[in-house]
Order: C-alpha cells, then structure tokens, then sequence
C-alpha cells in the first residue's frame, strides 16, 4: 500500500480524541490481586501474551494460557499457580532457532475428529507456523499439523532472518475458525482458516494485508517510525469483535487500525501514536534512535509502543477496546461502538502484589469468575520486581474487572451476565 496522506475520516477521529475529557481518577488505584511466579531473563523465560479459558462446566476450573517466548507456554489457575509448561519446538539445525510462541488466542467448540473441543492457538515466531493445542482436562495437548508448513517464510534461511510470525488474534463466525497473524519486521497481517486434517488442526493462508510503511505529514514530508535499519513498522496486539465482524490491530509505533477481520476493504485509523510523525535517525552504534522535536502530528493518548489489544464486552455490541500504551505504563480505554471514542485511561499500581510496567499483552474476559467479580482482566508485567530478587524477571497480573470499574474513574460498566 502507498504512503498517503491520513483520511479526512481519521483525522476527524484524532481531533475528537482530543478534545475528550481527561482521565478521573478513582477513590481507590486499580491494583492486581495477584501474580504468577516470576519468569526471569537468564532461563530465556519472557512473558508476553495471556490467554482467559472458562471451564464451561466449572468456572473455578477456569485457566490462563500464556506465552513465555523461547521458554514456550505456561498454564496457570485463578490464583496464579503454574499448573503446565509447554516447552517450545527444538531448532531444526544447528544454526536455527528454537520455537518462539509469542502471542496466544483461543477458539472454541472446534470440531476435531467428530467431537467439539476448545483450541489454544499462539504464534511460533521461532518456526514461523502456529503452535495449537487442544485443551483437555485442564492440560494443554498438542495437535498441531506437523505438515502445515510456514506462514510467511519460503525457506529456513529466510525464517533465519526472522521476518516470521508475530502477533495473533483469532476469531470465528459461520464460516468456521480463523487466525490473524502478524509478520516480525513487517508491516503485513495475514489471515489464517484454521481446519481439522484427522487428529490435528492446519490452516490455509486466505489472504494478507499490507499496512502502510510510512506516510505523508500535513507538512509535506514522509516519515517512517524509527526502528532497526530495513524493519518496517509491525504489528502485534490484536483483537476482533465477534459481533461486528471488525478487528483492531496495533501498529507499534503508528496506532490502532480497524478493519473487517476478513482483511477486506481499507483500514481506518482508531488513534495514532503521540510520537507519530517524530522525526528520529537510527544509530547502529547504540542501537537506539536520536529523535528531533515532536511536530505535534500524533495523538495525546498512546505512547509507543502500542501493545497488547482487548475487548470487554459488556453485551448488546457494546463495550470497550483497552491498547497496553506502554510508553507510559497505561491501557487506554476506547468505546467499541461507533467512532472509538477516547474515555481515559488507567494504570494498575502497587497493592497485593507490585505494580504493572511496559505491558506486553492483555487479556479480558466479562463472566464473572471466582475471586474476580465482573470479570478478569490479565495482563503482562514487564518489569516485575518480586521481593528479595534483583534480576530482571516479567511475569502475569490479575485484576477483578469489578475493581478496573469502580476505581479508573471512568464510569466503566460491568457485565451483568454469568
């Protein structure tokens, strides 16, 4: 897709947000109730992605699915005990890297081998293919077609460079099961038909969307967020409503786009980043980017990077898109109707356990669950700091929905279903 100048229609958009209210706060901080175990750099263990499971049967046998990059998958329960580790594929080769699973979704009533089940489905960055897992007993079972092949790559050299898979988000309608999933270093998002073969679960590549790289300034100028040299601006949080048919993808360093899940039609700008249009040089000596003044183009709102996206449906089509803003240790919150107006943001500070830093993923769910009234919302710590520990470690947070509502300040609603 060329660069181009924004649409009149979300730059209409950008202008609303701000001139929205700003943020209230509540009586009380929001603050997590608990935290999984500590998942720390040296043993290559990286939290990133949450996934909310509820057990039809019994909600308190509810689980968490969540991402540990090259450490693989963890399952937790409501109270945050690990329950399960997956470990991640082995590498191919010597000179290969091992399976990565970055981002994690799930699908549920799958027909597999004439009975429903319920999939966890993640990104294997490191393999550049999906890992999908059926959910069985309170266990994670693999049943990933061994012959399903690559997403993006056309070879192992070019997995080598890791322009692989990335984020994800699934989704379903009639028509059966669906992944989006983002490409690492690239601006392209494909869309995945997820589809029994026997015993295991494979995909077909239905087609891919290409969102723009760099974009023309009202000045006159194109600019290109600042990155590694020859990486465009990727995508990773995502999330679709169901309900609408519509799905939100985070643009790193650029904003939130929506567009028809099917990828069908031209994406629309929800918000941009405040350091959109940030002129800024990479260095490859510090690997790090020398920035010039703000020009002022971006929103007021989210501050890079753009990360984890997530719906809190609160029924009838309604309810709210959060983005992870972790530039600033913050979810914006967003109407999921109409235009996505702004309603403010929030932070989850020190309580129970301590606060939320650089969040990666997020998830939400609106049941309410045992210990967590309205629901439970579980998020990404990127700067974890358990007591007595000095090395750097992330691990989850859980917040009870009920407490997001009543202390942000935002005058959120809380579902009133099961």
């Amino acid at each position: 897709m060329p660069s181009r100048l924004l649409t009149l229609t979300a730059l209409a958009s950008i202008a609303a947000l701000l001139a929205a209210p700003a943020q209230a706060a509540g009586d009380e901080p929001v603050t997590a109730l608990l935290e999984t175990p500590a998942l720390f750099d040296e043993d290559d263990a990286d939290a990133d992605d949450p996934a909310i499971w509820i057990d039809p049967e019994d909600p308190a046998d509810s689980l968490v699915v969540a991402t540990a990059k090259e450490a693989g998958l963890y399952v937790y329960d409501l109270q945050g005990r690990e329950l399960q580790h997956v470990d991640p594929r082995p590498a191919p080769g010597d000179d290969d890297a091992p399976g990565r699973y970055n981002n994690v979704d799930l699908v549920s009533d799958f027909t597999l081998h004439g009975e429903k089940v319920d999939l966890a489905v993640a990104s294997d960055r490191g393999m550049d293919n999906l890992g999908i897992f059926k959910i069985e007993d309170g266990a994670l079972v693999d049943v990933t077609d061994p012959d399903a092949g690559w997403i993006f790559s056309e070879s192992q050299a070019e997995i080598n460079d890791e322009h692989t898979a990335y984020g994800l988000a699934t989704f379903q309608n009639r028509s059966g099961a669906y992944a989006l999933v983002s490409r690492n270093a690239e601006s392209e998002v494909a869309l995945l038909k997820l589809k029994a073969d026997g015993d295991h679960v494979t995909w077909d590549k239905v087609r891919t969307l290409q969102l723009p790289a760099d974009f023309d300034l009202p000045n006159g100028d194109s600019w290109k967020p600042c990155d590694d040299t020859g990486q465009d601006p990727q995508v990773e949080g995502m999330v679709v409503d169901e309900s609408t048919g519509t799905a939100y993808l985070g643009q790193e360093l650029v904003g939130i786009w929506k567009i028809g899940a099917d990828l069908k039609g031209e994406p629309e700008l929800v918000d941009t980043a405040v350091e959109f249009g940030l002129p800024g040089t990479y260095d490859p000596e510090t690997d790090e980017c020398n920035y010039g003044d703000n020009p002022g183009y971006g929103g007021d709102v989210l501050h890079t990077d753009i990360e984890g996206l997530t719906i809190y449906s609160t029924g009838r089509g309604q309810g709210y898109l959060l983005a992870s803003s972790q530039g600033d240790d913050s979810f914006a919150v967003y109407n999921l109707r109409g235009r996505n107006a702004y309603l403010g943001s929030f932070a989850i500070e020190s309580g129970a356990v301590d606060s939320t830093q650089h969040s990666d993923g997020a998830d939400v769910v609106n049941a309410s669950l045992p210990g967590y009234p309205g629901g439970l919302l579980v998020v990404q710590d990127g700067d974890n700091t358990p007591e007595g520990a000095d090395e750097s470690s992330t691990n989850f947070k859980f917040v009870a929905w009920q407490d997001v509502a009543r202390n942000s300040g935002l005058h959120l609603r809380v579902h009133c279903g099961r």
